[in-house]
């Protein structure tokens, strides 16, 4: 059963959700809006993930479902970005457990509500 629902700004090929619990939207259909995406991880009871900050925007004014994983780090190597995110993801996912919102930095991980 999916958990997460990795937004289409994300690598699509990523050892971090290659995994049964995490579909891309590439998978779905990665032209869809973002309130198509956000009503299909509601229904779904999915975390999104993604860098695109109208999903965490949104959900500081929405109840979950869905919850949202915001990476927030800028541009940096895919293998640098790799190694900054596999740092921190389990954290991440035990805040994800608590908060609707997990906002990843480079140096830091914040959690809201």
């Amino acid at each position: 059963m999916h958990r997460f629902l990795v937004d289409a700004n994300l690598p699509y090929r990523f050892s971090i959700w290659n995994d049964p619990e995490f579909i891309h939207l590439k998978d779905i259909d990665d032209s869809l809006p973002d309130e198509k995406v956000w009503e299909y991880a509601r229904e779904n009871n999915l975390t999104i993930i993604t860098k695109d900050s109208d999903f965490s925007n949104r959900i500081l004014f929405h109840s979950p479902p869905p919850k949202v994983i915001h990476i927030r780090f800028g541009n940096m190597k895919m293998r640098q970005f790799y190694e900054t995110l596999q740092g921190v993801w389990s954290e991440v996912l035990v805040a994800n457990e608590k908060y609707k919102l997990v906002n990843i930095y480079a140096d830091r991980i914040e959690c809201i509500g």
